[in-house]
């Protein structure tokens, strides 16, 4: 089968979409001899997540080792998921992976994400690596990325999202997340305001877990910022090629990570400024090249919509913010539009190609609901994030900037015929 084939075998093959737990997915992959020869690093967290890969993916490349990367979800095309030595899985790679998986199950049903999760595993293990980085998909005891024994664990940002698995406040899921830990292994938490379930469980099963302002910190101006950890300091350092200001957050938790692992990979001062300037990830506060200004951002909770709003508040200023905008059902859409409301003068709500969001028209009633917005703003309806871009372009002055957010389906949906060249309608000739 092809890959389209495959990934509709795999929504097919178990009755849940989301079903927690590790015995399937445990067994499948003993029968496959599922184990790498390398060390790995295992990053969770409610935000910041991708982000962190791909710092430590950009540094420890320049450093010269061979990286592999599994992360999710994907933006437009499903081998993203995969990066080995820096460059996308080509389709071809994998099939005979989803068919090894496949021959391993037998009777076992999997969900799509611990089917793909097997296969990206099975890549990565085989493929003469140094170095492997794994994204959890969700929370972190019951992913099918915990089977992996970490050497390294990086815990991010932690706020409310998907509370009707991993629970309502932080600290159950901070909890949640703390079980991607293991005893005696380095375990960094770059929230810098971590809940008290993350510590006590490190401290519980004996990891060797660093924190912001007792294991390491950072310090800085408009023009540099500096790191300081246990026995290492790096000073003068340029600011991450990835925007915003939450990035220094993740990039002080990757400095942590890669001190704590120096003595099996070391890394130099150079490749790490090297690796921090040169880092790229699409679709996190991503600013394209043109008129109107266009920012994409997978913003898709009120923790990282909070963030992004800062972002979009210290770039300046701007006549008329256009936002397009699409989401899944389960997030707290109010407060997510509540937040960015203030700097928001047009509001594109689109429909998205999945049965788990909203509809535009949801997205719009939830709007209408807000108990505070600015009377003079406007809202419209679209069938898809492409067709709410165009309709937001066609609006705009030159001056203007337009906001894409919400989804990494929203984003994606932009940035599936490539990154997008704009110019507003009366600037083309």
């Amino acid at each position: 089968m092809n890959l389209s084939k495959w990934l509709e075998h795999c929504e097919r093959n178990h009755p849940v979409t989301i079903d927690m737990g590790l015995e399937r997915v445990s067994t499948v992959a003993q029968r496959m001899g599922l184990q790498f020869q390398c060390p790995v690093f295992t990053v969770a967290g409610t935000n910041g997540k991708g982000s962190t890969c791909a710092m430590l993916e950009a540094i420890l490349q320049e450093s010269g080792y061979r990286t592999g990367v599994y992360t999710s979800p994907h933006l437009v095309h499903f081998e993203e998921r995969c990066r080995i030595r820096g460059e996308i899985v080509h389709q071809k790679i994998l099939l005979p992976h989803f068919q090894k998986v496949e021959d391993a199950r037998q009777d076992t049903t999997l969900s799509y994400f611990e089917f793909t999760t097997l296969v990206m595993l099975s890549v990565l293990s085989l493929s003469e690596l140094d170095v492997v980085i794994l994204e959890v998909g969700l929370g972190g005891r019951l992913d099918a990325v915990n089977i992996i024994d970490t050497d390294c664990a990086i815990i991010t940002s932690i706020d409310i999202d998907h509370v009707e698995y991993l629970g309502p406040n932080r600290e159950l899921i901070g909890k949640e997340k703390a079980h991607i830990m293991r005893a005696n292994k380095p375990a960094i938490v770059s929230d810098p305001v971590p809940p008290e379930s993350i510590v006590n469980y490190a401290q519980y099963i004996q990891a060797d877990v660093w924190l912001v302002g007792r294991d390491f910190n950072v310090s800085g101006d408009q023009q540099q910022w500096a790191w300081t950890g246990r026995g290492r300091r790096y000073g003068g350092m340029a600011y991450p090629a990835l925007r915003g200001a939450n990035q220094l957050i993740n990039a002080s938790g990757v400095l942590a990570a890669l001190t704590a692992m120096r003595d099996v990979l070391p890394v130099s001062a150079q490749a790490i400024r090297n690796g921090l300037a040169l880092v790229q990830l699409p679709g996190r506060f991503q600013i394209i090249p043109g008129q109107p200004t266009l920012v994409l951002d997978v913003a898709h909770n009120p923790h990282a919509v909070a963030t992004l709003t800062e972002n979009l508040d210290a770039m300046g200023f701007f006549p008329t913010t256009h936002v397009v905008m699409g989401a899944m059902a389960d997030k707290d859409v109010g407060v997510m539009l509540q937040r960015l409301s203030p700097l928001v003068q047009h509001w594109y709500f689109c429909d998205l190609p999945t049965p788990r969001a909203l509809s535009a028209d949801q997205l719009l009633a939830h709007w209408q609901n807000l108990p505070r917005r600015a009377p003079d703003q406007k809202a419209s309806t679209y069938a898809n994030p492409q067709i709410a871009l165009d309709a937001a372009v066609a609006a705009s002055d030159p001056a203007d900037r337009i906001v894409v957010f919400g989804s990494f389906f929203t984003v994606g949906g932009v940035l599936g015929q490539g990154v997008p060249r704009l110019n507003a309608p009366h600037l083309r000739t």
